[in-house]
Parts: structure tokens; sequence; C-alpha cells
């Protein structure tokens, strides 16, 4: 493909590219370029929001360029401080290590295995020793920091700062001068260091690599960025149904950003789909559908989006129950409370159980159910649903 058809390819819904001269430069250049993208394992599910980013990767190995994906094992204990008002927790090395083992596999649900590498940044960042790490600080400014809006914000408002937070930017870019990075990858909240990047390489003689970003993926209230301390997210290896009905639950004003973001659909399509929606000929359900369809499908296939469409409509049109529900074994015990129960199937609070079993949102094979004991005999082989899409067989 010729230099100005991959740049507009690459460029679908990208929110800013800096210097785009840089980046057209290096496409006419005919060279495979080396395209970074850097991930804290920070939390064990690779979300939707992930996604977008590792879409766009995509798009690059799609073009014939190599992706290097680096797994922030190291990063991820310094804490990253963008969009933060505070000083980030710790995380320890075991649970960075846990969240980085969970991680690895459900990125190859976005990206090609052609043209990929995959590194940790505990491989040239541990090994920096004090000499390095000075020379590396060296590369830029208290004031240069203090120009991001974050810190600026907390500076003024004497919140503290740590001169951890500091390196921060400095190790994300230090990366890019370990993997001779020519483009990074980045959500809209990670300009600033993407162009650290571009100082610090500079800084050890290489050529600056161009910043790409992309829009903040909304959740699945509409509202705030998908997240999952939030809740308000769905993983690429969320089951297909749950994918599916999760995807359905989203508002209507959200469905323009997931087409072009967590569908990933040509802008000239959901262009269309607007215009649709704006004039009347498509109703909102129906394009809701669609998206559901796509979303699932780009994870599952078309068969499992299918049956997933087929398992929504059995729940939500016919009132019934989907076949293929997971079984949940009772723990040991002559009785069980249901507000207990219900905890342990969903993974709620104890006060959301009782909530949903006061709103009647908790039945057993159909019928509302309130909280109190129930025999544990009188529970097995029955089919428990928790909310509106989450049924479990309850076994012995």
């Amino acid at each position: 493909m010729i230099p100005a058809d991959q740049l507009r390819y690459l460029l679908r819904h990208a929110d800013k590219v800096v210097p785009e001269e840089d980046l057209v430069t290096k496409l006419e250049s005919g060279r495979p370029l080396r395209v970074k993208l850097g991930l804290d394992p920070t939390a064990p599910s690779v979300t939707l929001g992930w996604a977008v980013v590792l879409r766009k990767l995509r798009h690059f190995q799609e073009m014939g360029h190599v992706a290097v994906l680096i797994v922030g094992d190291f990063t991820a204990r310094v804490g990253d401080p963008s969009l933060r008002s505070d000083t980030r927790k710790r995380l320890t090395a075991a649970e960075v290590d846990g969240y980085a083992e969970n991680v690895l596999g459900q990125f190859r649900k976005v990206l090609l295995d052609d043209r990929l590498e995959i590194r940790r940044n505990s491989e040239w960042l541990g090994a920096l020793d004090m000499g390095e790490l000075l020379e590396l600080t060296s590369a830029a400014t208290v004031a240069q920091m203090l120009e991001r809006s974050d810190f600026a914000n907390r500076y003024q408002e004497g919140s503290p700062i740590s001169v951890m937070e500091f390196l921060y930017p400095l190790l994300q870019g230090y990366d890019s001068v370990a993997v001779e990075a020519d483009v990074e990858l980045g959500g809209s909240d990670q300009l600033w260091n993407l162009m650290m990047g571009r100082v610090v390489q500079e800084r050890y003689g290489q050529e600056p690599q161009v910043a790409l970003t992309m829009p903040l993926l909304v959740g699945t209230d509409g509202s705030m960025k998908m997240s999952q301390s939030v809740g308000n997210y769905i993983g690429v290896e969320d089951e297909p149904g749950e994918m599916f009905g999760k995807t359905m639950s989203i508002p209507d004003a959200a469905m323009p950003e997931w087409f072009r973001l967590a569908a990933d659909f040509d802008p000239d399509e959901v262009d269309r789909i607007q215009a649709d929606l704006t004039s009347g000929e498509l109703h909102p359900v129906e394009a809701k559908r669609q998206l559901a369809r796509a979303v699932t499908t780009l994870y599952w296939g078309e068969d499992a989006a299918r049956r997933a469409e087929e398992g929504f409509d059995l729940v939500f049109r016919h009132g019934g129950t989907p076949d293929d529900i997971e079984e949940f074994s009772l723990p040991a015990g002559d009785t069980m409370q249901m507000s207990a129960l219900v905890r342990a199937v969903s993974g709620e609070s104890g006060s959301e159980a009782r909530r949903l079993l006061a709103q009647g949102a908790v039945r057993l094979d159909g019928e509302v159910v309130a909280d109190g004991e129930i025999a544990r005999n009188d529970l097995a082989g029955r089919v428990l649903k928790v909310g509106k899409r989450r049924f479990v067989r309850l076994a012995d």
C-alpha cells in the first residue's frame, strides 16, 4: 500500500499525531517501522478500552510494520501519574507479575502473531545503575515536568508529588530508547508521556519517535472512562453472552463512539449509522444489536456472536433461561443465607447483594426470592438468576 493510503488507514479514529509530517517521512522511507505500545499490568483483564490502542497497533502490523508491545512490569511498580490528583498506590513485584501473566495471552486476541515483539521493561530498567539513572534524569528539567497539567495542578494545590512520579515519564521514554521506537501509541491521556519519549530519545542520539494517541473509550455507564477499578468495563475474554449483553446495556448516546472505537467500524459507516439514527430510519435497539454482534464477533467469531444473540433473545424477549449456563457448587452446610449466596455467585458486595434481593432482582427457577435462610437441599439443581444477565445452576 502506498504511503498516502497507509497514512489514511493508520490515522483512522486517531486523536492526535505529533508531528504528522514525521510520520509521513517515516512511511515514505519504505522500511518497516518499529511501533511501540507500553501497557502497565495493573489489573487482571484487558478491557475493550485497552483494546482501542491495541487494535491501532494491529493496524500497523497489517501495513507490514513491527509491533513492539512492552509489558511495563517495572514501570507498573512506579505507577503512572497520568490523570491523577494524588500519588498512586504502589504495587508489589508479585502483584505486577501476576497481572502480567494474566494479560499476556489476552493481548493475542487483538494482535497478529506475525511482526510482534513482546518485551518486559524490567529487562533494561532493572539493569540501570546509579550513574545511568542520573544520566536519564538529566534529560528533563523540573520546569518541563511542571508543564504537565496534572503535576501543575497538584503543585498549585499543595498536593504531594513524589520524585518517583517525576521518574515515570523518563522511564517510559527510556523504553523508547531501548527498543528504538519509530512511533509510540497511547491513549489521549498519554500524549505528554509520549512527547517526553521524543526528548529522551534525542538525549541518547536517536531520531525522535512520532506520538500517536487514541481517544479513551467511555465505559458501559456511558459517562466515565472504561476502568476496571470503576467496574464499567468489558474484558476481551468475557464470555460471548456476557460481552453481547453488556454491550446491549450501554446508553444510546455512547453508540457512535463504540462503533468507532470498540467495533472499529469505518468512519463513513459510522456516519451512515448516525444519520439513520437521527432520521429514524434505524431504531436504536437494532443499531445496538449490530454493535453488540460486531464487538462479540471481533473476539469470538461470527458463530459465537450469533449464539450470544440467540441467548440474549431467549432471556430478554422470551423470559427463558440460557442453555449453556455455568454450574456453581454450593458451599457446605445445612442452610444458606441468600444474601451470602448472591454475593458468592455475583462477586458483589454484601450491601449490593441485599439491595438486589430487596429489589426483586434475584430469582430461583424464575420466582423472585427474598433474603433469608433456605435449606441447602432446596437449592441444589435449581437455576439462580442475579440481575439481568447472571445465571448459574446450583450444584451439590
